[in-house]
């Protein structure tokens, strides 16, 4: 017997599981090497060092223990350590991405540089932010977000930032802790105050 739908096999994408923590985010609890860490700093890196700090929730407010997270994003000069990017870079070894997993509480940190300012593809200038992507389980596709900072002026002229409606920008804005240079921002997959995610 045949069967009249032909499966289209499966993606990358949709083999999200527990081989996050052991095989990609292990944080020294196994015998492997970490490819990747929470940090971004190197050793010519220049700029403000900040740390932003969070927790993941999941759609009924419980921490998740084992997300991903990754950022990538422009020096302290607004430039990005990529091909495409032709400006010279002053710091030569930052690579501007990181790699966290969340702990069993949902917790995530990176230690960082603010950013700098980046024109959008039509020249227009953008507020400093971050990309951040959160894989996990039961999630067939990773989601994409920014991380915004909440003493940046910018972000009222941010031309991506306008897309969002006003009563959810706050869920891509890291609040800034006392004087400290931590800035916070919790992650909510689903439910109330969902973080915003962009269809990219």
């Amino acid at each position: 017997m045949q069967d009249s739908v032909k499966p289209n096999g499966i993606t990358p994408s949709q083999t999200v599981g527990p081989f996050f923590k052991y095989g990609l985010t292990p944080n020294g609890e196994y015998a492997w090497n970490d490819a990747f860490t929470n940090s971004t700093l190197t050793p010519d890196v220049t700029g403000d060092r900040v740390r932003i700090e969070g927790r993941v929730f999941d759609g009924d407010g419980i921490a998740v223990p084992d997300c991903m997270l990754e950022i990538w994003q422009a020096d302290a000069q607004g430039r990005f350590a990529d091909p495409q990017d032709k400006r010279a870079l002053p710091n030569a070894s930052f690579r501007g991405f990181a790699r966290c997993g969340t702990d069993k509480d949902g917790n995530y940190s990176f230690d960082t540089i603010k950013p700098g300012a980046v024109p959008d593809p039509e020249g227009k200038p953008q507020a400093p932010h971050i990309l951040l992507a959160v894989f996990g389980r039961g999630m067939l596709r990773h989601l994409y977000t920014r991380i915004y900072f909440s003493d940046e002026a910018g972000n009222a002229a941010d031309p991506v930032l306008a897309l969002v409606p006003t009563e959810r920008r706050a869920t891509l804005v890291a609040t800034r802790e006392g004087g400290k240079a931590v800035y916070r921002l919790d992650l909510r997959l689903q439910g109330d105050d969902e973080t915003v995610f962009f269809d990219v």
